[in-house]
C-alpha cells in the first residue's frame, strides 16, 4: 500500500533533502524515524529536492508498506521527529502514484530582506541594496514565462535530460515600506539552483550591473553568462506541490515565526 505525506520543514540545520553521505539530510532524518516506528528499514521517495539551507513550506514523499498500520502514525510520527521536520498529513492512495514524477506544478518562494534583522537570518536572505529599479526588475521578471529554455540559469545542464521548463508566473511583491521583498515562480520543473541563479540576476537587473537586453540575451540562449551566482540558499522556500489528484493548501504553521509570508500587506511590484 502506498502514503503521501504531506510535511514542511526548515532546512537550516540540514544539507539538503536528499540522501547522502555528506551531512545531516531531512530524508534520512525522516527515513531513520519510519525506521523506529515500522521496525524495519524504510525507503522513501520525495518530490523532488532542496539545496542545503533551503525550506519547504510543503513537500510530499511516498511510502510503500506491505499492511496498513493500526496505529496513529501521524501522532507518533511528529513526536519522534525533530522539531524542524512537521507532518501535516498522510493520506493512503489508490494505485502507485508517484510523489516525484506525478507533480505536474511546482511553486517557490523567495524572501529577502534589504536591512540586517538577527530574526531573519536564517529564514530570509540579506541583501544591503539601497537603489533597486523595481520597474527594471519586474520588466525582466515578465519575461521569464515567454522562454522555454533555461540552461543558461543550471549549474549542471549536462546532468539533466532535458533544460526546457515552463514557466507559468513569476512576480515580486514587496511590503508595505518597501525593505523586504518576495519572489514567487511557479513551473512544471526547475534545474538544479535555478531560482536561485534567476534571482541573482534579477537583482543584478535591480542594481543596473545587468542590462534588460543582456538579461533577455541569456534567457533566449543567444549568450552564456560568464559567472553563475546563485543567490543565498536561506530566503528560498518550496511552498506547493501540485498533482493531477492532489492539491493540498499549504498549512500556514509551517512557515515558521521568522518567515516573512506571515507579514501582511503584500504589495506586487
Amino acid at each position: 500500500m502506498r502514503y503521501f505525506f504531506h510535511i514542511g520543514y526548515s532546512g537550516t540545520n540540514y544539507r539538503g533533502w536528499q540522501r547522502h553521505p555528506y551531512g545531516v539530510n531531512v530524508q534520512a532524518t525522516i527515513e531513520a524515524c519510519l525506521g523506529k516506528i515500522l521496525r524495519a528499514p524504510v525507503a522513501i521517495v520525495g518530490c523532488g529536492r532542496t539545496d542545503a539551507g533551503v525550506h519547504a513550506s510543503q513537500f510530499f514523499f511516498h511510502l510503500d508498506v506491505a499492511q496498513p498500520w493500526e496505529f496513529d502514525m501521524l501522532f507518533r510520527l511528529n513526536k519522534v521527529l525533530p522539531p524542524d521536520i512537521a507532518v501535516f498529513d498522510i493520506i493512503p492512495m489508490e494505485g502507485l502514484p508517484h510523489a516525484r514524477f506525478d507533480a505536474n506544478s511546482r511553486s517557490y518562494d523567495y524572501f529577502i530582506h534589504t536591512y540586517k534583522d538577527p530574526f531573519l537570518s536564517d529564514v530570509s536572505s540579506l541583501y544591503l541594496i539601497r537603489h533597486l529599479n523595481l520597474d527594471h526588475l519586474k520588466t525582466a521578471t515578465a519575461l521569464l514565462p515567454f522562454y522555454k529554455d533555461f540552461k543558461n540559469f543550471c549549474i549542471t545542464p549536462a546532468a539533466h535530460e532535458s533544460t526546457l521548463c515552463h514557466v507559468t508566473t513569476a512576480q515580486w511583491l514587496a511590503s508595505e515600506n518597501g525593505d523586504r521583498l518576495r519572489f514567487q515562480i511557479s513551473a512544471n520543473r526547475f534545474l538544479s539552483r535555478m531560482i536561485r541563479i534567476i534571482v541573482g540576476k534579477l537583482l543584478q537587473v535591480g542594481t543596473g550591473a545587468l542590462s534588460l537586453d543582456e538579461f533577455e540575451s541569456y534567457l533566449a540562449t543567444e549568450h552564456t553568462p560568464k559567472i553563475l551566482s546563485p543567490a543565498f540558499p536561506q530566503g528560498l522556500y518550496l511552498s506547493k506541490v501540485t498533482y493531477p489528484y492532489l492539491n493540498l493548501a499549504p498549512r500556514s504553521s509551517s512557515s515558521g515565526i521568522g518567515q516573512p509570508s506571515i507579514i501582511s500587506g503584500w504589495q506586487t511590484v
